[in-house]
């Protein structure tokens, strides 16, 4: 029986392993170049306190390498569940090949469980492989990543560490189970790509902010937390401030809401909104005359009080909610195995 499992899927295997052998070779050429890269940035930049523009120079350059290995990391699982899982077994029972394997004193169950085996272990192993090679190489643009890409945002967390091998697992015997329900190849594979994708919106939008309790803190305002402050020319009005989506010191962390909160604690604006701020830009720190006048003018804010609050997970939740999350779906997966061999033996003719 393995054998046979072997015979119809090797030509699949032979493709996916010389995908991976690529992929691998060229991260494992190019990382140690990255990495010396971005230390020798860090080495230029510290003694005279620029690394923020390092930063920003050193991810723009390499954002679209860090978005395509991501991207394949992420494609990988639903792949494997699209073209491994959901034609396993639709296929046979398409062709009435499964009936053959029956009469050949081969239970149902251990038909299953040699397709199941064989080419789920082979998925969840391509996934990890492929997920710890791209969070060893991406390691350096992970640290510099410009807001909205650090290793906790949600689609970068989702192509980092073992969470792909679970995606891949879940995913792979999803297709399984669907393809034995529906019992045809195209309605199974487009039945398990819907499903898939849409547990894969629903985890980070309603599943992964709640693993933990999120940290509630507040920061005064700087260079680091501000992505704009506008102060009239003439005095004609309020300065107008608008806050950067990142956390202060924590530049990796999972940013879920931001606010500006004026002296008394109450929220003045939110996430992209921006601010008007009460003071005078006619003098003072606020005014033309005023020296350093973009550095006075926010520490005359911080003075009258105004802070952000952020609401986040910080970056050292990172491994601890992989394995939660994986876990997850290792439970998902299981539950879906169950029902598989359920039906098989139940239902299935």
């Amino acid at each position: 029986m393995i054998w046979l499992t072997w015979r119809q899927f090797r030509g699949s295997a032979a493709m996916m392993a010389a995908v991976l052998v690529v992929l691998t070779a060229v991260l494992a050429l190019t990382g140690p170049g990255l990495a010396t890269d971005y230390s020798a940035g860090i080495a230029d930049c510290a003694p005279d306190n620029t690394c923020d523009r390092f930063y920003d120079r050193f991810f723009d350059e390499y954002q679209t390498p860090f978005m395509a290995v991501s991207l394949v990391v992420l494609l990988l699982p639903a792949l494997a569940g699209l073209f491994w899982g959901a034609p396993l077994i639709t296929r046979e029972l398409e062709a009435s090949t499964h009936l053959l394997v029956w009469n050949q004193s081969v239970t149902r169950g251990r038909w299953l469980a040699v397709k199941l085996g064989l080419m789920g272990l082979t998925a969840v192993a391509a996934a990890g492989l492929c997920g710890l090679a791209v969070t060893w190489w991406s390691d350096p643009l992970d640290k510099s990543a410009a807001a909205g890409f650090g290793l906790m945002a949600p689609l970068v967390f989702g192509a980092r560490g073992i969470a792909p091998m679970g995606y891949a697992a879940f995913a792979f015997v999803l297709g399984v189970t669907v393809g034995m329900l529906v019992r045809r190849t195209l309605p199974a594979m487009a039945l398990t790509l819907a499903v898939f994708a849409a547990i894969q919106l629903a985890m980070p939008l309603l599943v992964r902010p709640h693993l933990s309790t999120p940290v509630t803190a507040t920061f005064e305002l700087g260079k680091g937390n501000v992505e704009h402050l506008g102060i009239p020319p003439n005095g004609s009005g309020p300065a107008q401030i608008m806050l950067s989506p990142v956390v202060p010191g924590d530049t990796g962390a999972w940013l879920l809401s931001t606010e500006l909160l004026d002296p008394s604690g109450r929220a003045v604006a939110g996430g992209n909104e921006e601010a008007a701020i009460p003071v005078s830009a006619t003098s003072g720190p606020c005014g033309p005359q005023g020296a350093q006048r973009m550095d006075g003018c926010m520490a005359e804010i911080n003075r009258l009080g105004y802070r952000q609050q952020a609401t986040y997970h910080p970056l050292d939740r990172f491994w601890p909610f992989q394995w939660i999350e994986t876990g997850l779906y290792a439970l998902l997966t299981l539950g879906l195995t169950w029902l598989s061999f359920w039906w098989i033996r139940r239902r299935l003719s």
